[in-house]
């Protein structure tokens, strides 16, 4: 899960989003609908990172398609030590 998390979080290009969308989500769950809003971020490009977090297994949904709200999976928070490492070296660049 951590070569993972490194991965789709600092080795591809979306990966400074990815770490907001996990912040956001950190403070509490939302739809994409919210999360765009609230990241001022495209809808399309949330729905896109959401995809890849969850093909990831680092977050999850409950309920239907479009207001399916969004969280960490128990893995991730199984790894969140490694998350907010990541997140602090996102910070420093």
């Amino acid at each position: 899960m951590e070569a993972a998390l490194w991965y789709v979080l600092t080795g591809t290009r979306g990966g400074a989003n990815r770490v907001r969308l996990l912040r956001a989500l950190d403070e509490r769950p939302r739809n994409a609908n919210q999360l765009a809003e609230d990241l001022d971020l495209d809808y399309k490009t949330v729905r896109h990172h959401l995809d890849v977090l969850m093909e990831n297994g680092v977050v999850e949904s409950s309920g239907d398609d479009y207001g399916a709200v969004y969280l960490p999976t128990p893995r991730a928070r199984q790894h969140w030590e490694t998350i907010e490492t990541i997140m602090e070296q996102t910070d420093d660049t």
